[in-house]
């Protein structure tokens, strides 16, 4: 199993990102997927959740109206549009997979990708 996320790097207060994270060697289209991330120091944080299907998604509330997490299940590719970034959105982004709708624990976790955001 790989989960392998990218498109994070140095932006500025107020830009945006979009994040992508390959899956691959599980039925990508059977999971539910995540974007959790850590800042330095700090714990894992959970982001977000999109259904197998991709129809409903779940933010947490510091991101809620900022980000968008959508999927391409043709593709085993997982996304993350991040706007309107914050200081506080610095830390490294991971995605993950799990059967199930959880916050933490998740079958599957990748390397993640770094978000720095500063001027």
């Amino acid at each position: 199993v790989q989960l392998q996320a990218s498109g994070g790097g140095l932006v500025q207060p107020g830009g945006s990102l979009r994040l992508s994270c390959a899956a691959s060697g599980f039925t990508f289209r059977r999971y539910w997927m995540y974007w959790v991330r850590q800042a330095p120091g700090k714990e894992i944080e959970w982001v977000s959740a999109i259904t197998p299907d991709g129809v409903f998604t779940y933010y947490t509330d510091t991101v809620k109206g900022r980000a968008t997490i959508s999927r391409d299940n043709a593709r085993d590719t997982l996304y993350l549009q991040m706007n309107s970034l914050k200081s506080e959105d610095t830390a490294v982004y991971y995605c993950a997979a799990d059967l199930k709708y959880k916050k933490g624990s998740y079958d599957y976790r990748g390397q993640g990708t770094l978000v720095t955001v500063s001027s």
